[in-house]
């Protein structure tokens, strides 16, 4: 293992595996969200982070799902007299 950065806070090692590690300054691994952002902010790995909706864009088609089923309703009733 090689050590990348060394910080106060915590300790940067890249594995031979090629993945990287973290750990802080009490020695114990930092996992998950807080081992991303330590990652990233020191530029060693791209994180994909989501785009945020606005709430009017998130509506939306959930509102057009909801309108669908109902237009499809009307045109089955329909059908089904002329084939009797």
């Amino acid at each position: 293992m090689e050590v990348v950065k060394q910080t106060d806070e915590y300790t940067v090692i890249k594995k031979r595996s090629g993945r990287f590690g973290v750990k802080n300054a009490a020695g114990k691994w930092i996992n998950g969200e807080e081992k991303v952002k330590i990652l990233v902010a020191e530029g060693l790995i791209k994180a994909a982070v989501p785009a945020e909706k606005p709430a009017e864009e998130a509506e939306a088609p959930a509102e057009e799902a909801q309108a669908a089923p109902a237009d499809e309703a009307p045109a089955e009733e329909a059908t089904a007299p002329a084939a009797e």
